[in-house]
C-alpha cells in the first residue's frame, strides 16, 4: 500500500505565503516525478508545478516567479512554497507522485487535496 498525504493549506491574505508539503509512504521501491495540481471551483484541474527525481522543474506560467517546487528524496517528500499569493490561486491543491513498487510498473498516486484560500 502507498499513501500520499498533503498538508499546509489554509487561509492567507493576498500577498501572503504558504508552504505545502506532501509525503509519500508505504511500500515504495522508487519515486520518479512528483508534482502539484490545483482545482478551483467550477474549473478543471490544472498542473501547477512538477519536479523530476533529478531536480528539474516545470511551472505553469501563472505561478512562475512566485511558486517554488522542491523535494527531499530521503524523506519521499515534495514541497510547494507559494509567495505573493493572489485570490486566483484559491483552489484545492493536490499532490501526485509517480511511484514504482517492487514487482509492479510505475503508476501515479494522488493525495486527498488541501484547501488554499487567498482572501482579505
Amino acid at each position: 500500500q502507498v499513501q500520499v498525504v498533503e498538508s499546509g493549506g489554509g487561509l492567507v491574505q493576498p500577498g501572503g505565503s504558504l508552504r505545502l508539503s506532501c509525503a509519500a509512504s508505504g511500500s515504495i521501491d522508487r519515486i520518479y516525478g512528483m508534482g502539484w495540481y490545483r482545482q478551483a471551483p467550477g474549473k478543471q484541474r490544472e498542473l501547477v508545478a512538477t519536479i523530476t527525481n533529478g531536480g528539474s522543474t516545470n511551472y505553469v506560467y501563472s505561478v512562475k516567479g512566485r511558486f517554488t517546487i522542491s523535494r527531499d528524496n530521503a524523506k519521499n517528500t515534495v514541497y510547494l512554497q507559494m509567495n505573493s499569493l493572489k485570490p486566483e490561486d484559491t483552489a484545492v491543491y493536490y499532490c501526485t507522485a509517480d511511484i514504482a513498487r517492487a514487482g509492479t510498473s510505475v503508476r501515479s498516486y494522488w493525495g486527498q487535496g488541501t484547501q488554499v484560500t487567498v482572501s482579505s
